[in-house]
C-alpha cells in the first residue's frame, strides 16, 4: 500500500489539536450582541478581552486565546448563517471597501451558507491573501517598504498605530504567527485537508475584516489621510510560458480519472484536485491555481521526504522548526548540507519548470504573487492556469503505483508528457540573455533599411574624412573574427564575406539553441551572466538610438532644416554606421560564445578569473560610452571611432592571451 493511501493528515499532532480541537473545548454559547452593536459595528473591546497573555513577558498566550475565542467564532458563524444575502450586503458590504475587493468577501459569505469543505478552504486562502495586501496598503500610510512576510506585517508598529496593538494581537491568533492557528500558511502550503479547517474560523476572519474597515475609517477621518491601493502585478511575457498545448474537456476528464490511482495525490487531498479541475472547466482560473499549487507542494513534499529518507519532514513543523516548503524542496542541499535527492527523482526539465514558475526573479513567481494578494483574481490569465494544470497532469502520470502506460500513451496526454520531458528554462539569467541577444540582433538588422542621403550630396560637403578609418576598424573586426570562427558552428556562414557572412542572426540562433545547464548555477556563473546581460542591453540601446537619430536627421535633411554643422554630423553618423553595425554584431557573437561556455568560468584560477572579470567590465564600459556618444544629445561620432579602436585592441589582446571562456572549451 502506498504512503499516499496511509496518510490521514499532514498536520502534526500538536498542530492538529490547535486547529481541529482547541477552539471547540469551551462549550458555552456566546451572545453575538456582546461583540456587535445595534448599528452593526464590531465592539473591539469585547473581542480583544478574549486574547490572553503570558504572565512571564506579556506576550500572547496563543493556546488560551484560541480556547477562549472558540465560542466567539461559533457565535459569529451562526450570526452570518441567520442573515440573508441582502441583509449581509446592507450591514457589511461598505466595511469591505478598504480591501479593494468587496466582491470576494461577499462570495465568502455565500460559501459559509453551504459549507462545502473545499470551498471554505479556498475562501480562506483568497480572503487571507487579499487581507494581507490591504493591510500592506494601510502599512504604507504610516511606514515605507512594506514587509514581505505576513508575520512581520502583523507584528509591525505601523499597523499598531492605525488599529491598536490589541486588535493586531487578535489577528495574530488566527493568521501570521506559527504559535497561533496560522490558517493562511497551513492552507497555502498544503498541510490542511478540506475537512480539517473549521468554517467558523473563516466566518471570524470575515467578521474581523469588516471590523478593521470600521477602525480604518475612523483613523482616516482623524488624520485626513487617503488610502492608496498599490497596483496589481501583471504577468509580462505570457507567450513565453506557453509551453503545453491548450487543455480541452477530454484532457481534463482523463485528469480526473488519474487523480485516484496516482500516488502523487494523498487520498485526503483528492477533493482539492477535483475542485481545481472543475474550476478550470468553469473558467475560474485563479481558483483553479490557488487550489492546485498547495497540492503540487504536498505531492512534491511526499517525493522529497521519500527520496531524502526524512519522513518526519512530511508533516507541519512545530513553531520552533521550519515547514518543508517549495523553497527547501527546490534547493540544492538539505539543511544538514547533504545533497537534495528530489532533482534526481523529478529530473532536470521538471525542476526547471518549477524554478521558472515559482522562483526565478524574472519569472511569473505565481505562488508568491497569489498568496500575497498581488494579483487581480478577476483577470487571472487562462494561459498561466493551463500551464500549471498541464504540468500537474504530467506528475499524476509519472508518479503512480499502478501501470498508467495506457494513460501516458493516450493521444491527448502524450503531447503533455513530451512537452514536460523537453522543457528548458525560460527565466534563468542565461535564458534571458539569449532572448536579449536575439532581440538586439533584430534591431541591428533594421539598419540597412534606414534612409540615407544620396551620394552626390555627400560629395558636396568638403572635409569629410573617415572612410579610411572605418575600413581600418572593419579590418580589425575581421582579424578578431578569424580567431573566433574556430569556436563557432561551421555550417553558419560562407567564406566570401568574412564579416557579414559570419556575424549573422542565423549563427546567433544556432548558438542560442545550445542547451546550458541552469539548475543551481554557481556564483561566478551568475556574476558573468549579469555583466553580459548589461553589455547586451547597452548594445540594444545604441542600435535603437542610431535608428531614431538616422530617421530624424534624414527627415530634417529632406526638409532642409539642418544647419551646416548638423549636416556634417549627420554624414559622420552615416559613415560610423559602416563600422558600428559589424562591431555590435561582433560583440553579440562574443557574448553568446561566452554564454555557451559560461560554466567553464569555474575552472579559472582566482587570478585569471579577476582578469577576465576586469576585461568584461571594460567591454561593458565601452558599450556604456557608446550609448553616451551616440545619443541625440551628444552626437560624438569621431570619439565613437576612437573608443571602438581601443576596445577592439583590448578584445584582440585577451583573445591572444587565451583568456576567453570559449578558448577553455578546446
Amino acid at each position: 500500500m502506498a504512503l499516499s493511501d496511509l496518510v490521514t493528515t499532514c498536520l502534526s499532532p500538536p498542530v492538529h489539536y490547535v486547529i481541529c480541537k482547541l477552539g471547540f473545548e469551551k462549550k458555552d454559547t456566546y451572545d453575538i450582541n456582546n461583540i456587535l452593536s445595534e448599528n452593526g459595528e464590531v465592539c473591539w473591546q469585547a473581542v480583544t478581552e478574549h486574547v490572553c497573555y503570558l504572565e512571564s513577558d506579556q506576550s500572547v498566550d496563543y493556546i488560551k486565546s484560541i480556547r477562549s475565542l472558540g465560542p466567539v467564532c461559533e457565535a459569529v458563524n451562526l450570526h452570518f448563517k441567520s442573515l440573508s444575502k441582502e441583509q449581509f450586503v446592507v450591514r457589511y458590504a461598505l466595511w469591505f471597501h478598504w480591501t479593494n475587493y468587496t466582491e470576494l468577501f461577499l462570495e465568502v459569505f455565500d460559501v459559509l451558507q453551504y459549507t462545502q469543505t473545499t470551498e471554505v478552504a479556498l475562501g480562506l486562502m483568497k480572503l487571507t491573501s487579499c487581507l494581507e495586501r490591504a493591510l500592506g496598503d494601510v502599512y504604507l500610510l504610516v511606514g515605507k517598504d512594506c514587509p514581505f512576510l505576513l508575520r512581520d506585517l502583523l507584528a509591525s508598529e505601523q499597523l499598531a498605530v492605525v488599529f491598536g496593538q490589541a486588535v493586531m494581537n487578535v489577528l495574530r491568533v488566527f493568521i501570521g504567527s506559527p504559535y497561533g492557528l496560522n490558517l493562511r500558511n497551513v492552507l497555502w502550503h498544503g498541510f490542511a485537508s478540506p475537512q480539517e479547517i473549521p468554517a467558523k474560523y473563516c466566518a471570524m476572519l470575515l467578521f474581523l475584516t469588516a471590523g478593521l474597515g470600521q477602525l480604518l475609517q475612523t483613523y482616516l477621518l482623524q488624520t485626513k489621510c487617503i488610502l492608496v491601493h498599490r497596483p496589481y502585478v501583471i504577468f509580462v511575457g505570457i507567450e513565453e510560458i506557453d509551453v503545453f498545448p491548450d487543455l480541452n474537456h477530454e484532457t481534463l476528464s482523463i485528469a480526473e480519472e488519474l487523480v485516484k490511482p496516482s500516488s502523487f495525490v494523498l487520498k485526503t487531498m483528492s477533493p482539492f484536485w477535483m475542485a481545481a479541475l472543475t474550476a478550470f472547466k468553469q473558467s475560474r482560473y485563479a481558483d483553479c491555481v490557488i487550489l492546485l499549487l498547495p497540492q503540487l507542494e504536498v505531492g512534491l513534499r511526499l517525493l522529497f521526504t521519500t527520496a531524502n529518507k526524512c519522513p518526519n519532514r512530511f508533516l507541519t513543523a512545530e513553531p520552533s522548526a521550519l515547514y518543508t516548503t517549495f523553497d527547501e524542496m527546490l534547493a540544492k542541499h538539505l539543511d544538514n548540507e547533504e545533497v537534495n535527492q528530489l532533482p534526481t527523482v523529478l529530473e532536470e526539465p521538471a525542476m526547471e519548470f518549477l524554478w521558472d514558475f515559482l522562483n526565478h526573479q524574472e519569472g511569473p513567481r505565481i505562488r508568491d504573487h497569489l498568496s500575497h494578494g498581488e494579483i487581480n483574481l478577476k483577470a487571472f490569465p487562462r494561459e498561466v492556469a493551463n500551464q500549471i494544470v498541464a504540468f500537474a497532469i504530467t506528475l499524476l502520470c509519472r508518479f503512480s503505483d499502478e501501470d498508467l502506460s495506457a494513460f501516458k500513451e493516450h493521444m491527448v496526454i502524450k503531447p503533455l508528457m513530451n512537452c514536460a520531458s523537453c522543457y528548458r528554462s525560460r527565466f534563468h539569467p542565461s535564458s534571458r540573455l539569449k532572448k536579449q541577444v536575439l532581440e538586439c540582433m533584430k534591431s541591428i538588422q533594421l539598419w540597412p533599411e534606414l534612409p540615407t542621403v544620396p551620394e552626390e550630396h555627400v560629395q558636396t560637403i568638403k572635409g569629410l574624412e573617415g572612410n579610411a578609418e572605418a575600413s581600418s576598424l572593419i579590418l580589425k573586426i575581421s582579424e578578431i573574427l578569424s580567431e573566433l570562427q574556430q569556436y563557432t558552428p561551421q555550417n553558419c556562414y560562407s567564406s566570401d564575406d568574412p564579416v557579414n557572412s559570419v556575424l549573422t542572426e542565423r549563427l546567433l540562433i544556432e548558438l542560442c539553441d545550445m542547451r546550458i545547464s541552469t539548475l543551481y548555477s554557481p556564483r561566478p556563473v551568475l556574476e558573468i551572466l549579469m555583466i553580459l546581460r548589461k553589455v547586451s542591453t547597452q548594445c540594444h540601446q545604441v542600435s535603437e538610438q542610431v535608428i531614431t537619430s538616422t530617421e530624424l536627421r534624414y527627415k530634417q535633411w529632406i526638409n532642409k532644416t539642418l544647419r551646416s554643422r548638423q549636416r556634417h554630423n549627420y554624414l559622420r553618423m552615416l559613415n560610423s554606421i559602416k563600422f558600428l553595425s559589424p562591431v555590435l554584431r561582433l560583440i553579440l557573437v562574443f557574448i553568446t560564445l561566452e554564454l555557451v561556455n559560461v560554466h567553464l568560468v569555474c575552472k579559472k584560477n582566482p587570478s585569471d578569473y579577476q582578469q577576465y572579470l576586469k576585461f568584461l567590465k571594460s567591454v561593458l564600459q565601452y558599450t556604456e560610452n557608446l550609448v553616451t556618444y551616440t545619443s541625440p544629445e551628444k552626437n560624438k561620432w569621431d570619439e565613437t571611432m576612437e573608443i571602438t579602436n581601443k576596445a577592439l585592441m583590448k578584445i584582440r589582446k585577451i583573445s591572444d592571451r587565451k583568456l576567453m571562456l570559449m578558448q577553455l572549451a578546446t
